[in-house]
């Protein structure tokens, strides 16, 4: 298949990797899994050969590269025969790091982004706990500041790289009242005063560290907030698409695994008289499975070039990972089944990628979370676009006959004008007009001025008057991405209030 996605400095990066791959990693990867840890010292050797933080900034010594590269280490990485080799690196490099790198301080980025460059640092992402795993806005651990530091009280679970790691990017309450917009992310010292960790017993995923974490009343310096309190649970809503996007990744890339171990073994292995790749209902299993890998290849590649693009693509991110993932499962079952009893045994590699490749559809937003996302977006008609295309798109909702931003006006500023002053400036673009409300002084003001504003929101029109009615709460509007926000985001989150 003509490859419209990778360059030949891509390969040239993926022949260097994969020959270091199968050179230093895979003939240990049995006894990694056996013993529950991998050494640090082979991701010391991969920063020595420059291939982590591919796309992090050369000020710290990243090599800025773009996507693909990426994409590049995450398929080579998963068909070494072990999703926690695979992991460990996905967690810290894509899922933990990015927030430092996108909001962190110059302090933050100097402390820790140059050791997970090199090697020298592994990283863990703490969202879920005991009783919050997808619901992130309703978790429990607390970080209350005090002085010059925050003390932080809680627990997490299913961390990765919580035991042998360095520190936790970690998402604390600041704010027991505000909901979502008291959530807050800190990075934690994983050998802080205070915390500790509880190894858990796995069923895939041998080779990686997994945790219940605890803090009890942990200290850390209020330098280690990560960008502004209060804003962790945005911080997280966006940061998430690229980890569904790398779990896609993983997910066909281990498929492609599979398959190329199970025809090898086909091809060997005799029954009546023949190998078995020459039975018909084998051949054409396996080439069905062949076809569904090959194009859910290709739609999480194009998914990944939107990423590249910098395209904030919720809906294809979801789906990626959604098919991917259940290709998986799909996938490893099916294949150790073409191995018969050999497929159930641990000598065979099969019967570790059919273990795992279970975690696949849970960790990182459960496929039943997928499946929320995407019916939200096909079926409560919820449009990424942005508000200049908002005028094109169809609905299945009512329009609202003749009701224009001249009908509403007056009843839109005697709202603004009894809710508490937003303390800035807030413009909201309808594609074809806007509305503009001027907060810094002592009422809000409202007009239809098309001015700069500190905070920019994009929404259609009528998606504006649901919230003006409370049909459609503002946080829920942001989530699923019927509200675009740009700009100050102390001001959006005063949405709420403006129009309770």
């Amino acid at each position: 298949m003509v490859d419209y996605y990778f360059s030949e400095e891509h390969n040239m990066f993926r022949n260097s990797l994969k020959t270091f791959l199968q050179k230093e990693v895979v003939p240990h990867i049995d006894k990694w899994e056996e013993e529950r840890r991998i050494p640090r010292s082979i991701w010391k050797k991969m920063g020595e050969q420059g291939f982590l933080g591919l796309g992090y900034s050369s000020e710290y010594g990243g090599s800025e590269l773009d996507f693909f590269f990426d994409v590049v280490f995450c398929e080579e990485t998963s068909k070494v025969f072990s999703g926690g080799f695979a992991i460990t690196q996905a967690v810290t490099q894509y899922m933990a790091s990015p927030y430092i790198v996108k909001y962190g301080s110059e302090t933050l980025k100097q402390k820790y982004l140059p050791g997970i460059i090199s090697g020298d640092l592994i990283a863990s992402i703490g969202i879920s706990e005991p009783t919050a795993g997808s619901d992130a806005a309703n978790i429990k651990t607390t970080a209350m500041l005090e002085g010059d530091y925050y003390i932080v009280n809680g627990s997490k679970t299913f961390i990765t790289n919580a035991v042998y790691g360095d520190f936790i990017v970690t998402v604390v309450k600041t704010d027991l009242s505000a909901g979502p917009a008291g959530v807050s992310l800190l990075v934690i010292d994983r050998n802080a005063e205070g915390v500790s960790a509880t190894k858990l017993k796995k069923l895939g995923w041998h080779a990686s560290d997994t945790a219940e974490l605890a803090f009890d009343q942990v200290k850390v310096p209020k330098e280690n907030l990560i960008g502004e309190e209060g804003k962790g649970f945005y911080y997280l809503m966006g940061g998430l698409q690229v980890e569904r996007l790398v779990g896609g990744v993983m997910g066909y890339a281990a498929c492609e695994s599979a398959m190329e171990y199970t025809l090898q073994y086909m091809s060997e292995r005799q029954a009546f008289n023949r190998p078995i790749n020459k039975f018909q209902v084998l051949r054409h299993r396996m080439a069905q499975l062949a076809t569904e890998i090959e194009s859910c290849k290709q739609f999480v590649l194009y998914c990944c070039r939107l990423q590249n693009d910098e395209k904030y693509a919720v809906k294809e991110c979801s789906m990626a990972k959604l098919l991917a993932t259940e290709l998986s499962d799909k996938v490893m079952y099916q294949c150790l089944q073409m191995f018969g009893g050999y497929g159930y045994m641990e000598e065979y590699k099969i019967a570790r990628m059919f273990r795992d490749s279970r975690v696949g559809t849970i960790g990182g937003g459960s496929s039943e979370i997928m499946r929320e996302i995407i019916a939200k977006m096909i079926i409560d008609d919820v449009s990424y676009q942005t508000a200049s295309n908002n005028k094109n798109k169809t609905s299945n909702h009512k329009e609202n006959g003749d009701v224009n931003l001249e009908t509403v006006l007056e009843q839109i500023k005697q709202k603004a004008e009894a809710a508490p002053t937003l303390g800035n400036t807030l413009k909201f673009d309808f594609g074809d007009c806007q509305l503009y409300i001027d907060g810094a002084g002592d009422t809000n003001n409202v007009s239809t001025e098309n001015k700069e504003a500190a905070c920019l929101v994009e929404s259609s029109f009528e998606d504006f008057l649901a919230l003006t009615k409370g049909e459609l709460n503002p946080m829920g509007a942001v989530m699923s991405g019927k509200v675009k926000i740009k700009g100050d985001m102390s001001v959006a989150m005063k949405l709420q209030s403006l129009f309770a």
